[in-house]
């Protein structure tokens, strides 16, 4: 009976502890259902996932193939630009290149017109100067009013005659007609006979230096008067003040002043009378006693305006007059003179009438001044 009690205690413990383990077990059971349907949802969602990862690395994939497409298109845009743009610069290097070829030939041109200028200016220039000239007035003279305050005009024709340098060893013929001088210009030697001997000389023709003509009209005011070396003693309103009742003192040859001018900087000023006649007066004198801070002499003279007109210039050469060149030296310059005077006048040399000549020897120079040819017109 015990070891039946014994064994039947013991199943009751075994089937305790089975049910204890099988509990567990279903526990276990449950818990590893349980985390194979989260494994299941982990799973199913990294699927998705993975589906999503595929789907953006497609779409990925095909924008990169886009962007490489597009990157290769640019490429060759940009290697085609490239080209272009160096055709464009060397186009252009040649072109600048041109272009500075070009400027270098027009700056030689320009050079060469400048001093071709420059000479032509030095040629034309006038270096005289007009000497004192006692000058003869002629016109109707019409009387004067105390109130006329007309300029005094004046017009001077001005011309200067042109000239010629000759040299020693050369000489100046001057034919009666033109024709005579061009028949020996034709000549290339001319065999002169001098005694036992023969000279050889070359007609040719001058080129006379250039002349000009023109005309100075000038106007002189009849009531202004220009004043000047006034010294800067005092402010500009009281000197005006002070040169008005100067200058309008009858005692000093004055009259009544109309205005006054003055620049105290230039020291310089205008009087203006209200009658003609006190300006020209006073013009002639040149000094003028005014009252400053004490009397000082200022110099005064007329207030003038001119213009220039007409201006011609002239050069060229003398139609009737021929150069006689390279002149050896066969004695005294008259006896030289002489034979050529006579060999020119022949006739039978195509010579003709002469006017005048002019020989002079080698180691000489002279100024020939030449007259402008006077047509005679019957009335």
């Amino acid at each position: 009976m015990a070891d039946v009690f014994d064994n039947s205690t013991n199943g009751q413990v075994d089937g305790g502890l089975d049910e204890d383990r099988l509990e567990e077990a279903l526990k276990d059971l449950e818990t590893w259902k349980t985390k194979v349907e989260k494994a299941d949802d982990v799973k199913a969602r990294l699927v998705l996932e993975k589906l999503e990862e595929d789907d953006i690395k497609t779409k990925a994939k095909q924008e990169m193939m886009a962007c490489i497409t597009k990157q290769e298109e640019y490429q060759k845009e940009f290697t085609e630009s490239l080209q272009a743009v160096k055709e464009k610069i060397l186009e252009l290097g040649k072109r600048r290149q041109d272009l500075l070829d070009k400027l270098k030939r027009y700056q030689a041109q320009l050079e060469a017109k400048q001093a071709e200028t420059t000479k032509l200016k030095q040629k034309f220039k006038i270096y005289v100067q007009i000497p004192d000239t006692e000058v003869k007035f002629t016109g109707h003279i019409v009387e004067e009013r105390e109130d006329d305050s007309q300029p005094i005009r004046g017009v001077f024709a001005i011309s200067q005659r042109p000239t010629v340098i000759l040299q020693g060893g050369q000489a100046l013929i001057t034919f009666e007609e033109e024709k005579v001088a061009s028949h020996i210009l034709k000549i290339a030697t001319c065999s002169v006979s001098c005694d036992n001997s023969r000279l050889d000389v070359k007609p040719k023709r001058i080129m006379m230096d250039p002349s000009v003509k023109f005309e100075v009209h000038l106007d002189v005011s009849r009531k202004g008067l220009c004043v000047s070396n006034v010294p800067p003693s005092m402010p500009e309103e009281r000197m005006k003040d002070r040169l008005e009742m100067s200058f309008s003192r009858p005692s000093r040859g004055g009259g009544e002043v109309k205005s006054v001018q003055y620049n105290k900087n230039t020291g310089t000023g205008q009087i203006t009378f209200l009658l003609p006649g006190v300006a020209e007066s006073l013009a002639l004198r040149g000094k003028y006693c005014v009252d400053l801070d004490s009397e000082v002499n200022v110099q005064v003279g007329p207030i003038y305006k001119y213009q220039l007109r007409k201006f011609q210039t002239f050069c060229g050469s003398s139609m009737r007059t021929i150069l006689l060149d390279d002149i050896k030296d066969m004695g005294d310059e008259e006896d030289v003179q002489d034979y050529l005077e006579i060999h020119f006048q022949k006739p039978s040399n195509y010579g003709g009438e002469i006017e005048c000549i002019k020989y002079i020897s080698r180691g000489k120079a002279l100024q020939a001044v030449f007259c402008e040819d006077m047509v005679e017109t019957d009335n």
